[in-house]
């Protein structure tokens, strides 16, 4: 089983990767939302230049925020600073556009868009619809040696429903989702499976991802503590942001909301029902998304949240959890670091070692 981590984009995110290559990390995942963190393939361009082994990737990009032909040309300079260690992580947007009051992209417009994408990435000469005509385009100076389309760039798509796991499996993606506990990660590795056989294709070909927050804990410590708020704590406000989403815009919530929390979900709602401004509360409902948990919101998110919404718990029980996922079939496991606390890494490290 392969152990990456997720990185909230910074100027110095570089350090981050370099530190997790040291320690034997597989993939550093660059955020990219724009109006959240920093530029990830700035980041990603450093990081290709202070590494030698880690898989660099976007996770994940969405494709409304870039046009294709821009997105194949960066991916095309990073495979030429970090030859073969370049991802392509993509999904049709949840925190990049929700932070500017959009819902998801059409996954039609998606697939449209890794089409162009990959056209170019292999080479080709393609037809796009660019400001409303179409347009045939290509790298025309492939070998001048300012890219690299040699390099194969895989594909990795974000999906949560069926007909978003049914594109993974016609393209022959590999697959990426998050998960909060282990029922849940083995229910969706069987869907996948599913989806993924009925097109054809042999299990052994798909490469699963699970993406999972959380806090390595101390014998005794809680799960609230201010370790753990800091660490996990913006991974469990997300169920908070999705609920205000849902009241807000009717935005589709794909979390199952635990009938425990609810009373925090509750409390949050008439919480964002007053921020300012009024016809655009999703400004401050997403601040500080997946990054740090806003004071005003941190009332609701207590030990209980935190259990229920993210991978907090010993090192023990953190080994059986993820055990559970590599005999299920998972082939990466992600945990996010937060920043201001990247001395987390160290921990889950740890974790790592017993899965080498």
């Amino acid at each position: 089983m392969e152990f990456g981590i997720g990185i909230a984009t910074s100027s110095e995110s570089w350090k981050l990767a370099q530190r997790a290559e040291e320690l034997g990390f597989s993939h550093a995942w660059f955020y990219d939302t724009q109006m959240i963190t920093a530029d990830c393939f700035v980041a990603m361009g450093a990081a290709a230049l202070k590494t030698s082994r880690i898989r660099l990737g976007t996770g994940v990009l969405v494709p409304s925020n870039r046009i294709a032909a821009v997105t194949a040309n960066a991916f095309a300079t990073l495979n030429a600073m970090a030859p073969g260690r370049i991802d392509f992580g993509v999904g049709t947007g949840f925190s990049a556009r929700r932070a500017m009051g959009l819902g998801a992209m059409k996954l039609a417009d998606m697939e449209e868009y890794i089409r162009v994408v990959y056209g170019l990435l292999n080479g080709e000469t393609l037809e796009t619809t660019i400001e409303g005509k179409s347009r045939k385009i290509r790298f025309l100076n492939p070998d001048a040696g300012l890219i690299n389309i040699k390099d194969p760039v895989k594909l990795h798509i974000s999906a949560y429903g069926p007909k978003s796991q049914a594109l993974v499996a016609r393209l022959g993606a590999a697959w990426k989702t998050f998960i909060s506990d282990v029922p849940g990660a083995l229910s969706a590795i069987e869907g996948m499976r599913e989806d993924w056989t009925a097109s054809g294709r042999s299990t052994a070909d798909l490469y699963t991802t699970a993406w999972v927050c959380g806090c390595v804990l101390e014998p005794d410590e809680p799960a609230d503590s201010p370790r753990a708020m800091a660490q996990a704590g913006p991974r469990a406000a997300v169920l908070l942001h999705r609920a205000a989403d849902v009241d807000m815009a009717g935005w589709k919530n794909t979390s199952e909301v635990p009938a425990s929390v609810q009373k925090n979900i509750d409390g949050y709602i008439e919480l964002a029902r007053k921020f300012e401004p009024s016809d655009a509360r999703y400004l401050n409902n997403h601040r500080g998304h997946f990054v740090f948990v806003k004071p005003e919101e941190r009332q609701f998110v207590d030990a209980e949240l935190i259990r229920r919404t993210t991978f907090t718990a010993t090192e023990q029980e953190l080994k059986q959890r993820i055990e559970a996922l590599r005999d299920a079939g998972w082939n990466q496991f992600v945990i996010p670091i937060t920043p201001g606390e990247e001395r987390a890494i160290e921990d889950w490290a740890r974790i790592k070692k017993a899965f080498a």
